[in-house]
């Protein structure tokens, strides 16, 4: 089966020559060399067992006596679960804070109440050394071969030093805040690399919007793309236009079809006839909402809404975590979210809803709020160097070019026959007031 691309076709101000390309050739996905091995791991029991002796002594000088039931060792963090001795209210630890940090000499500790499941109170301290998380090691796991969700992807371990999995699909959006270089790039990276790893172009497709013009314009040329990055406001807004119009006649083929949703339109078609994904990325939303705040919002929020069916799904970064950025209406919209370290108590709760982001250490060090969870969990999150993207990418980028949809054409078109229709239903309300002699909206509204 052959693609043809229509010749002379504007796409994103480019020209493109006619390229006959097969629809489903033999994409080979990148070899796992291209990636870093993971570092010799920095184990110390003795520095854990130092750390926990001193934690104890330092919380009795307070008055607040402990038992140390658990040690959790994760890549970044060490976590000791302990349990208060009767009569010593919570209350007196949290305030305590800031003093075992300086005891331990630390940047900050992190006090969690209750650990998940247990009647004990988590004291998480960072390491002296952290183990980071490469994403080679991850991808390596049985797990990533085995399962068969298509968004698959691990985010990172969590601070048992389990590999936590996230299927895009049950999120169904993400919302990722945090400070600058606190770690949001190198999670978009991993989630991005991670797919590229696992799906075919012809399974899932990217559109990628990077206002900074930084991170995102590394995919460019890679068959996944439905589009140029994007790294201007006005192609932006009429792109995301064009996700709620394809999102719409999604619906349309669902109904057509008698289905419900994108898994069940691919259950018995060809190869050829199914649909694919669409993960639309967008590494600055700070930026477009400050140009666009209540359109975009009105357009991100219809796509969180609605997308999860026809396999549409948004994943939105800020470094700007304010209220006019991560509004009420949007936070409502993505209920699974991501802080990273951010400056203050108030940041935290803009982006989580509750503080906590604030004691974090940076460098993919993360609060991840999936939306099944009842609070935010910690996670070390798996990392990428920009060295091994590009290898992947241009791997990738060997294999076929990309077939891009005219998107600014498409949505033109929707808008002209928006207004032939408006058009004519104002021909025929003027014809109705003209005959009638009345010209209240109720009457209008009633014909």
């Amino acid at each position: 089966l052959l693609r043809k691309i229509p010749a002379e076709i504007t796409l994103g101000g480019r020209k493109r020559e006619d390229i006959e390309q097969p629809l489903f050739s033999g994409y080979k996905f990148p070899p796992i060399d291209l990636l870093q091995l993971p570092s010799a791991k920095h184990t110390s029991s003795s520095e854990v067992m130092e750390a926990g002796k001193k934690l104890q002594q330092t919380l009795k000088d307070f008055g607040v006596e402990v038992e140390i039931e658990e040690v959790k060792e994760g890549p970044a963090i060490t976590r000791y679960e302990v349990k208060l001795a009767p009569g010593i209210r919570v209350s007196r630890l949290m305030n305590l804070s800031s003093d075992l940090a300086l005891s331990l000499a630390v940047p900050n500790v992190r006090i969690e109440v209750p650990v998940s499941g247990k009647s004990l109170v988590g004291i998480e301290v960072p390491k002296k050394k952290v183990n980071f998380v490469y994403l080679r090691e991850l991808l390596e796991e049985a797990e990533f071969r085995e399962r068969k969700e298509k968004l698959l992807f691990p985010l990172g371990k969590d601070i048992a030093g389990e590999t936590v999995w996230v299927n895009l699909e049950t999120l169904p959006h993400l919302l990722l805040g945090g400070s600058t270089g606190s770690g949001k790039s190198v999670c978009i990276n991993s989630i991005l690399i991670s797919l590229l790893y696992r799906v075919t172009p012809e399974e899932v497709k990217f559109l990628l919007i990077d206002p900074k013009t930084v991170e995102l314009v590394d995919y460019a040329e890679i068959p996944h793309l439905i589009f140029p990055p994007v790294k201007d406001f006005k192609t932006a807004t009429k792109a995301l236009d064009w996700v709620v119009q394809e999102m719409m006649q999604r619906y349309d083929k669902f109904n057509r079809e008698g289905v419900r949703n994108i898994s069940g339109f691919n259950k018995n078609k060809e190869k050829e006839e199914r649909m694919s994904y669409l993960v639309v990325v967008i590494d600055e939303l700070a930026d477009l909402m400050m140009l666009a705040g209540v359109r975009l919002e009105k357009t991100l929020c219809r796509i969180a809404q609605l997308g999860r069916a026809t396999g549409i799904h948004l994943v939105v970064a800020t470094q700007r975590p304010s209220v006019d950025v991560i509004t009420g209406l949007i936070k409502a919209n993505f209920p699974s979210r991501i802080s990273f370290a951010v400056a203050s108590q108030v940041d935290s709760r803009t982006i989580l809803d509750t503080s906590g982001a604030e004691k974090l250490v940076g460098n993919g060090d993360m609060l991840f709020s999936p939306v099944e969870a009842s609070k935010p969990f910690r996670v070390q999150g798996s990392y990428i160097s920009p060295t091994e993207v590009k290898k992947v990418v241009a791997f990738i980028r060997e294999q076929e070019k990309p077939v891009y949809k005219d998107i600014i054409g498409e949505i033109e078109e929707g808008k002209e026959e928006e207004e032939e229709i408006e058009d004519e239903l104002y021909k025929e309300a003027k014809r109705l007031v003209v005959a009638t002699g009345r010209a209240s909206t109720s009457y209008l509204q009633r014909r």
